[in-house]
């Protein structure tokens, strides 16, 4: 008897489950795939961060069952790994391009890497404990043999990987957090020209007043690729 009570209640969330699926067709709503809640997942995470994402806002949000989820995505982790991927495809040209023109294509590649992550903040924190997907692999690999047919040496090419990663990143997590207002920079500059004496160089620079990001980065990154080691 004990047994059967036992079933009966396992057997209560599938049922539930599936009474919601059958309003969902009613209504005509798309059935529940990975894709849809992947594309859920991601709104939620731009609009509430990561702490925003829980397996039942998510359901609620489909207007599914929680368990019906799980059909389809591992557990919350797994889902995590999907939306982070699903954001950082490159979808830039698929030919590689010639050596000569290899600069034009590593800037192509970082480029829509940043702008991907300021459009979805949430991914540059998830992105260094997450295992990597098959878009970011593809455009690591992508990134790879553009360097190696430009004559980065296989020795240098980790090194070359690496620096780059290091540079979007930290120029992205700076960009998405150092958020100004016109006013608070006018302020900050202020400040620095009655502190002059002891900053000349950075009043001298107007440092705080430049708020040309994507300038900065394009030109910090061919400073970058200057110095790579190429045959």
């Amino acid at each position: 008897m004990a047994d059967e009570r036992g079933d009966a209640r396992s057997k209560r969330p599938q049922q539930k489950d599936e009474r919601r699926q059958r309003a969902q067709e009613r209504r005509g709503e798309p059935p529940l795939s990975r894709e849809r809640i992947v594309a859920t997942a991601v709104e939620l995470l731009d609009a509430q961060g990561v702490d925003g994402l829980t397996m039942r806002r998510l359901a609620d949000h489909l207007g599914a069952g929680v368990m019906s989820l799980y059909w389809h995505v591992n557990n919350k982790e797994d889902v995590f790994d999907l939306a982070l991927d699903a954001v950082l495809e490159y979808r830039g040209p698929s030919q590689l391009v010639e050596p000569q023109d290899w600069r034009g294509e590593v800037v192509l590649i970082l480029e829509d890497w940043r702008a991907s992550m300021l459009r979805h903040p949430w991914s540059a924190s998830l992105l260094p404990r997450r295992a990597l997907g098959p878009n970011i692999l593809r455009s690591l690999e992508l990134l790879s043999k553009t360097l190696s047919r430009a004559g980065v040496a296989d020795a240098e090419l980790n090194v070359a990987i690496w620096s780059l990663w290091n540079y979007v990143m930290g120029a992205t997590i700076t960009r998405a957090s150092f958020d100004l207002s016109d006013e608070d920079r006018a302020a900050a500059q202020q400040r620095l020209t009655h502190l002059s004496e002891c900053y000349p160089t950075i009043e001298r620079s107007r440092l705080l007043l430049d708020n040309d990001w994507d300038g900065a980065f394009r030109t910090g990154l061919g400073f970058l690729l200057d110095g790579l080691p190429l045959r």
